[in-house]
């Protein structure tokens, strides 16, 4: 047959090519694809159509590596989206999972849904969600990676272990968070650490939030998860297995009361696990530049020491909207904390009680600015859903005071009560001046993203950040060239996050390929789907401008449409079988 003498499965014709290394400026070439690798690479018409299969005429489009997501929390959609959107539609084709000590593996079948129902805030994903969607297969960290291995998926997966299933697995919910390991409790979590990573896992990775203003993402019931709690010596502990095997990372978000605490604890254990550390994370924040200052002296002084550490920067608008019915990001503080736990009658109840309704009114008045959100006051109405509170669209939580007559926290309360808590308020960025980002952006050790993909359904979308980054970064900031920006989309989180095996257009690599509209590229509104387990609803972005997302040298998705094809692979220790690894 014709198909048998092909020398190749694809090649890609007449693109501007940018390889990712940020070394070679972009050139017009073709690329061909066999097996799923990138076989030949060539400046202008130097491959032969007739020599593939199909050709895919890429001409005045930007032909880029697929880019790497190395902060998500995809560990249960990937059960039921194998594709693992909203990220994959923005041209990421390889993902690491069990970020921030989330996950599910290992368990005890008993623990399955208490472990389900701790994500079911910090997530913004139904109980009942996940119990519809997640078919439990697996109980050791082991048996989670075969059967993440065996299940189709659009693309390729990495994953890290996660501390606080592993804690609870050893000692239960409770004890982890209260006490510290006996010396034979110690001696288990350590050995399954060992296993983890024998199995494929990559490093560890845990939140220390602490129990106060910046703890943000917490247990169902307003507790902090167990890694919030854990004691630097434990988290040493765990630190010595990665020294001993030489080899591991470290994924770290920790913001506890004592910034400076923090940092110098972020240096120890980079000193004592000698492996790369994934700080997490920087961002700007307009009302106070000197916090991602600090940040960025904190990794030039440890690559200083010649630490390996990478500081993950949210690079795109932190623009959320939510409904107080399932948001969770006002956690660090206690007052409304209280108010917002529970189901919606629940809450509704809990703000109409006097005494908790007054502590809330007090943190307003204190000036108190939620850890996301900025100031309550400058909150803004963004939609609601009886016409008679039309008229309060696009006010602030401040201007609603005055417009009710009340209290702003009594008017914002009232408000939402009036709606069954439905109604949207819109945080108004304060992480995107563009001089204060490009202090971020330009710093050598700083990786763009931070999609937080999979997590914090029903008020983020940062999955968006590539197309966010192409669009407005370098097309209409220019605080990137082309080649700058798809090193740090792809080259370099590959590097950071231990994926071994891509992030580049090289041949002998992985064909993960995008191929896009540079000056067509756009995101579009955010919207609500019902694509979840039960008809459960998450906001969702898209972009245009993409043409083709290719994953081990199979398109996923063409012109947007999903083709339905699942080449995408597991990635073990950072990378697939057969491929070759950064040198």
């Amino acid at each position: 047959m014709e198909d048998d003498m092909s020398q190749y499965d694809r090649v890609i014709k007449g693109g501007t090519i940018i390889d990712g290394t940020r070394t070679r400026e972009r050139f017009v070439g073709d690329i061909a694809i066999k097996d799923g690798l990138i076989a030949k690479i060539t400046e202008g018409d130097g491959i032969d159509a007739a020599s593939a299969k199909e050709v895919i005429d890429a001409t005045g489009l930007n032909v880029v590596p697929g880019f790497v997501d190395l902060h998500t929390h995809y560990d249960g959609q990937l059960l039921w989206d194998p594709y693992l959107s909203c990220s994959s539609w923005h041209g990421v084709t390889s993902m690491a999972i069990g970020n921030c000590g989330f996950g599910f593996a290992p368990a005890h079948p008993e623990q399955r849904e208490r472990l389900m129902l701790s994500m079911e805030r910090v997530e913004a994903i139904p109980l009942a969600c996940m119990k519809a969607g997640m078919d439990w297969d697996w109980e050791t960290f082991p048996e989670w990676l075969d059967s993440l291995e065996r299940r189709p998926k659009g693309v390729n997966v990495m994953s890290f272990v996660p501390l606080n299933p592993l804690m609870v697995y050893v000692m239960g919910m409770e004890d982890s968070k209260t006490r510290e390991p006996t010396k034979d409790e110690l001696a288990e979590m350590l050995r399954i650490m060992e296993e983890a990573l024998d199995a494929g896992g990559v490093g560890y990775t845990m939140q220390r939030l602490g129990d106060g203003f910046t703890s943000v993402q917490r247990d169902y019931d307003g507790t902090p998860m167990p890694t919030d709690t854990m004691s630097d010596e434990l988290v040493l502990e765990f630190a010595k297995v990665l020294k001993g095997r030489g080899e591991g990372i470290i994924q770290l978000t920790q913001a506890k009361d004592d910034v400076v605490a923090d940092l110098e604890f972020g240096t120890a254990l980079a000193e004592a696990s000698g492996c790369p550390l994934l700080w997490n994370a920087v961002q700007v924040n307009e009302r106070h530049p000197h916090q991602h200052r600090r940040m960025l002296r904190f990794v030039d002084e440890a690559r200083e020491k010649g630490l390996e550490v990478w500081m993950q920067a949210i690079t795109t608008p932190n623009d959320l909207r939510f409904m107080l019915d399932d948001f969770n990001l006002f956690d660090g503080n206690g007052a409304w904390r209280d108010v917002t736990i529970g189901d919606v009658d629940t809450r509704i109840s809990k703000m109409q009680d006097p005494e908790l309704r007054a502590a809330v009114r007090e943190d307003y008045d204190h000036g108190s600015a939620p850890f996301v959100s900025g100031p309550v006051a400058d909150l803004v109405i963004d939609s609601v859903t009886n016409k008679e509170n039309e008229v309060y669209v696009g006010m602030t939580v401040a201007e609603l005071g005055i417009a009710m007559d009340r209290h702003p926290a009594d008017a914002m309360l009232d408000l939402a009560i009036s709606e069954r808590l439905k109604t949207v308020f819109y945080v108004v960025p304060f992480n995107y001046d563009e001089g204060l980002l490009n202090e971020i952006l330009q710093n050598e050790w700083t990786v763009p993203g931070l999609s937080d993909g999979g997590g914090h359904t029903k008020f983020l979308n940062y999955g968006r950040y590539p197309s966010s980054m192409i669009e407005t970064l370098v097309r209409e900031r220019g605080s990137y060239t082309l080649e700058e920006a798809h090193y740090r989309l792809a080259a370099m989180p590959a590097k950071a996050a231990g994926f071994n095996d891509r992030g580049t257009l090289e041949e002998g690599r992985a064909a993960d390929i995008v191929i896009y509209d540079y000056e067509n590229l756009k995101l579009q509104p955010t919207e609500i789907a019902h694509d979840l387990p039960g008809d459960e609803w998450r906001y969702v972005q898209k972009a245009d401008g993409y043409r083709y997302i290719i994953v081990n040298g199979e398109p996923i998705f063409i012109d947007g449409e999903c083709t339905g094809a699942t080449p995408g692979k597991l990635l073990r220790h950072g990378s697939a079988q057969g491929v070759s690894k950064v040198a």
